[in-house]
């Protein structure tokens, strides 16, 4: 059974930094491609990065690119997103996606 497990969302203010993790079990993780998604109050979820399996390629949605970065440690089956010089329209539920799964989010907040 697929499980995809956020943590380390919360309140930053603008410009600030958070990461959060995706905790992976039940599929060959290694293997398989994974992705972050977000989804503002009243928009549609929309895709922001995308890793490969060994994290040599990576794509990121234009409104992040060069603010944010996806990484990934197989060893521990988790992935990461590293989200500097945030902004109030980063607010969003932020999901993890890999195995034809999904997990249940993790809510971001950029406040002052």
């Amino acid at each position: 059974q697929v499980q995809l497990v956020e943590s380390g969302g919360g309140l930053v203010q603008p410009g600030g930094s958070l990461r959060v993790a995706c905790a992976a079990s039940g599929f060959a993780f290694s293997s398989s491609g994974m992705s972050w998604y977000r989804q503002a109050p009243g928009k549609e979820r929309e895709l922001v990065a995308v890793i490969n399996t060994f994290g040599h390629s990576t794509y990121y949605a234009d409104s992040v690119k060069g603010r944010f970065t996806i990484s990934r440690d197989n060893a521990k089956n988790t992935m990461y997103l590293q989200m500097n010089s945030l902004k109030p329209e980063d607010t969003a539920v932020y999901y993890c996606s890999g195995g034809n799964g999904w997990g249940q989010g993790t809510q971001v907040t950029v406040s002052s």
